[in-house]
């Protein structure tokens, strides 16, 4: 099997395609949540406000030990939790996902969004929505006093008391992102599993494709079954096609035409332009007969009498 018969075998043709379609309205509903979320909380709508909220109840560092770190020249980065960086990226990357979805739909309607392109590209965006979900459940360790092993508070604990009552709407914005990221994480790992399945080929489109395979294998030539040139039978002669047959029928028409006229007149070359053609020595016909030729061109082989 060959480099195109390979490419051949790939299925084109989702096996759910319905679900396709209910997947592609979920992730619309989606998608525009999370556009929504991500662009209120940039550039720093709340973030160091909860960075805060969490170093007063000591669950996290203190945005100012950035600050300290930075005048006594001490080697620090921002906690990955609360960095521009991560607020950036979420912006990104929902704005890419819904031009991608879009190229979806397109691609959809136009029958041209196979399994592997969509194994390819679904994978690309787990990869992204990945990094997006481990920033946002990163930990804060750069605080030994406050040490922050696991998620950020405003995801393991509730935005009601202690929290100040004024920063209840942002703990919740923050909880409803990372909530977006990871249902948009599972909706593209369930795209990458039925695109997968899809290109699983089936015990029926396996035998379509060997019998394809095989009706090529044993398909003729072209022009291998083409029946021989009339005229060529029994060894090399001048080929008789339609355009001969045709001259050779006008030459005869014209002749009998050219013979009567002739009569009229009491020429003998007219009545030589009557006649059928002239044959040679061998029996066959002359040239002029297979070509367009007239009369004062042609002489006529040797020996024929004019």
């Amino acid at each position: 099997m060959g480099l195109k018969d390979r490419f051949k075998a790939i299925p084109r043709k989702w096996k759910t395609p319905r679900t396709i379609l209910y997947l592609f309205a979920l992730e619309l509903l989606i998608e525009i949540a999370a556009l929504a979320l991500f662009g209120i909380a940039q550039p720093d709508l709340y973030r160091t406000r909860l960075w805060q909220e969490g170093s007063d109840h000591g669950w996290n560092s203190k945005p100012n030990s950035i600050i300290y770190a930075y005048a006594n020249y001490e080697p620090i980065s921002t906690p990955l939790p609360w960095s521009q960086f991560v607020t950036d990226f979420n912006v990104v990357i929902s704005v890419v996902a819904l031009f991608v979805l879009l190229c979806k739909g397109i691609m959809y309607i136009c029958h041209v969004l196979y399994p592997i392109l969509s194994t390819i590209v679904h994978s690309a965006l787990i990869a992204l929505f990945v990094v997006s979900a481990h920033a946002q459940a990163a930990p804060d360790m750069s605080d030994p006093e406050r040490p922050q092993p696991g998620a950020p508070w405003y995801i393991t604990k509730s935005c009601g008391a202690p929290i100040r009552p004024k920063l209840k709407g942002y703990c919740q914005q923050a909880k409803g992102s990372f909530a977006v990221t990871i249902m948009l994480l599972a909706l593209f790992l369930t795209y990458l599993v039925l695109s997968l399945y899809s290109l699983i080929p089936s015990r029926s489109s396996k035998v379509s494709t060997i019998s394809d395979t095989e009706s090529q294998n044993q398909r003729p030539w072209e022009m291998e079954q083409v029946p021989p040139t009339p005229g060529t039978t029994g060894g090399l002669k001048s080929p008789m096609t339609p355009r001969t047959t045709a001259f050779n029928t006008l030459s005869g028409k014209m002749g009998g035409a050219g013979g009567a006229k002739g009569k009229g007149k009491g020429k003998g070359k007219g009545k030589d332009k009557g006649k059928g053609p002239v044959r040679g020595p061998d029996g066959k016909l002359p040239l002029r007969h297979h070509i367009s030729m007239g009369d004062d061109t042609y002489q006529g082989p040797a020996g024929e009498a004019r």
